[in-house]
């Protein structure tokens, strides 16, 4: 380092070569290329902590101001035993029960001041951040969602929008109020046939892409200055591919000049849509959602928008910002919407009643079509926003309602207190059979009643979950950690708003149940559940355990009218009755056990535990006595289609 006439320090000379612009980065040699923050901060990746090795470990304190445990919202109320701030639902989650739940408590008065981006994620050099405060959430939210909604949604007060949101659904026919405003805020809107046909290129990019692979990874010298230079690497490969695909004469002005401002609508959009097909589909893009997320994830980081000079980020374009632009959400309150969206259903009803209900609901969307269409929303738009709420129906007739059938089927053939026969008792016992709780029937019946009205809560609310999860994985401010968890390699990184989220569904599912047995401990940016993204993708598999469970159970009457196979489940089982009983009783015992992991703290009984333990016991059907009936009814496996 030199010094100036004034006595400063200045850096020295940097060669022409190495300095960090896209021009370099993009060169042949790039992995010259110095960035001038972090050629000091670079890190020996031989010198592996006995933990496991993390990219790079910074213990920040507290902001002063703001909730001890989520860090991320302002403290509302401070426990004198404690000697800590809590905002009100992490308060209400850590002095739910024991001896905390005598600690004394007082309100703050005191707001604190705005959090600073820079503040946020540790970096000192953020005065270009501050300045666009204002512009980074609204890069990435579905709809604007102010802190103060969200304690709403924790305090469940009566005048919360989220609560009626969460409510039951209007039947068809009855006044719908704003039970739809408030969900179709968090419903994608259905791809058009144009979209599709850049879905599946921007699909077939990812597929063959190995941006994971590469930027994921732990190698010799592999400091954090390049795996930036990695980064934009293969972010402008992906890119340039994109736009050379779609139009060739584009993407060949793209390679001369490397102006990737120029066609940054074109970027957004078709990420964009990639984003919200696979909201709307959960079962789809399952290995190349993950590449497209860490993709964007990365694209937000400082580093590289300055290198692109535009950012890859978009909200999501939703059936309530679409009619709300063209002033047309009048036509989510209108009643009519029931019959335009009604699901139809064929069992048990005659072919003339079916085709009655279609007749119905063809022309309700006509009339509604027609009545609300103007200037610049078409008809085919107004109805594109019907059949993407029809598609949310339709979401949750998959993946929510086994959740009630099978809290139906534990209602109908268990008793709440006692076992209405030795046999069928849902006890369970640490060390038997593999389960590592201990509980009597009532405690068991009532541990697998709160996981199923758990699940149930976070399936019909998953598209705001949703929206919470891509909100803080593409955070601008809250970075993530590359970090060995115990299974790879990982993204560490906190969610803030998915966390909360969580706490106040499982405030609302406690209150539902009445009472609580086992942890409400929720991992997220731990080794266990590393970000949101894995978070959204181990409860969008609930119904792959659920669905089958609840079809095989469905038809082994119908099983039962073949002779043969009528004899064969008499022998075994005794009756239909016995047999579903069977599969019942071994599920809500050891499907609920607290097993599938190597210790307590990884399943257990925590909210997280439950799901691990579902998926062991599904892991195990094969060895079970009634698998032979699983198989007579279809069964294809828990990863099928149904």
């Amino acid at each position: 380092m030199s010094q100036t006439e004034n006595g400063k320090q200045e850096s020295p000379e940097v060669p022409e070569g190495t300095k960090f612009s896209l021009e370099n980065i993009l060169g042949d040699n790039h992995d010259a290329v110095q960035h001038p923050r972090l050629k000091r901060r670079e890190l020996d990746a031989s010198s592996t902590a006995a933990e496991g090795w993390d990219e790079e470990s910074v213990d920040r304190p507290n902001t002063e101001g703001y909730c001890v445990e989520c860090e991320d919202q302002p403290a509302q109320v401070r426990c004198d035993d404690c000697q800590d701030d809590y905002c009100e639902v992490c308060f209400a989650a850590q002095h739910r029960k024991g001896t905390r739940r005598k600690h004394i408590s007082k309100p703050l008065v005191v707001h604190p001041p705005r959090k600073l981006p820079n503040e946020q994620n540790g970096d000192s050099t953020g005065a270009r951040e501050e300045e666009k405060t204002d512009e980074g959430d609204d890069d990435i939210d579905m709809a604007d969602e102010s802190d103060t909604e969200l304690e709403r949604i924790g305090t469940g007060l009566p005048t919360s929008p989220v609560k009626n949101a969460l409510g039951t659904q209007p039947a068809v026919g009855s006044k719908v109020g704003d039970w739809f405003v408030e969900r179709s805020k968090y419903i994608p809107l259905r791809l058009s046939l144009g979209e599709r046909k850049y879905l599946r290129l921007l699909d077939a990019a990812l597929q063959v892409s190995e941006y994971t692979d590469k930027i994921d990874t732990i190698g010799f010298g592999l400091s954090k200055t390049k795996r930036i230079v990695s980064q934009i690497r293969e972010l402008c490969a992906i890119l340039s591919g994109l736009v050379l695909s779609a139009d060739y004469k584009l993407g060949q002005s793209l390679f001369t000049d490397r102006d990737f401002q120029k066609n940054e609508q074109f970027f957004q959009d078709i990420f964009e849509l990639g984003r919200r097909h696979k909201i709307m589909n959960p079962d789809k893009m399952r290995t190349t959602y993950g590449k497209l997320i860490y993709l964007l994830q990365d694209s937000q980081s400082p580093e590289v928008k300055d290198m692109l000079n535009f950012t890859c980020v978009k909200p999501i374009k939703t059936v309530y910002s679409v009619l709300e632009e063209h002033g047309a959400t009048g036509l989510l309150r209108d009643d009519l919407i029931t019959f335009a969206t009604m699901e139809i259903y064929s069992d048990g009803r005659t072919r003339r009643e079916v085709q009655k209900d279609i007749r119905t609901k063809e022309r309700a969307i006509e009339v509604l079509s027609a009545r609300y269409q103007c200037d610049g929303l078409s008809q085919e738009k107004v109805r594109q926003c019907l059949y993407s709420i029809g598609d949310n129906h339709a979401f949750l007739r998959t993946n929510r309602d086994p959740c009630d059938q099978m809290i139906t089927y534990l209602r109908q053939h268990f008793h709440s207190t006692q076992a209405k026969n030795p046999k069928h008792s849902l006890a369970i016992r640490s060390g038997k059979g593999g389960a590592r709780l201990s509980h009597d029937h009532a405690k068991q019946y009532a541990y697998v009643l709160q996981s199923l009205t758990l699940w149930r809560e976070i399936l019909h609310d998953m598209f705001r979950l949703w929206s919470f999860a891509e909100q803080d994985l593409l955070s601008e401010v809250v970075p993530y950690r590359l970090r060995d968890t115990g299974q790879g390699l990982n993204r560490v990184q906190a969610a803030p708003k998915t966390l909360r989220m969580m706490h106040a569904i499982l405030q609302r599912a406690q209150h539902s149940v009445g009472s609580w047995v086992g942890s409400s401990a929720i991992h997220m940016g731990d080794h266990n559940v590393p970000n949101a993204l894995m978070f959204i993708d181990k409860y969008t598999q609930i119904y792959r355990i659920l669905l089958p469970i609840c079809n095989t159970l469905r038809h082994i009457p119908i099983i039962m009218e073949k002779p043969a196979l009528r004899s064969y489940i008499e022998d075994e089982f005794g009756s239909d009755e016995g047999c579903i009983l069977e599969i019942l009783t071994d599920f809500f015992r050891h499907g609920f056990d607290g097993s599938g992991a190597d210790n307590f703290f990884d399943a257990g009984s925590c909210i997280d535990g439950r799901l691990t333990s579902a998926w062991n016991w599904c892991a195990q059907l094969e060895k079970k006595r009634y698998f032979p009936v699983f198989l007579l009814t279809g069964f294809v496996g828990f990863d099928g289609e149904w």
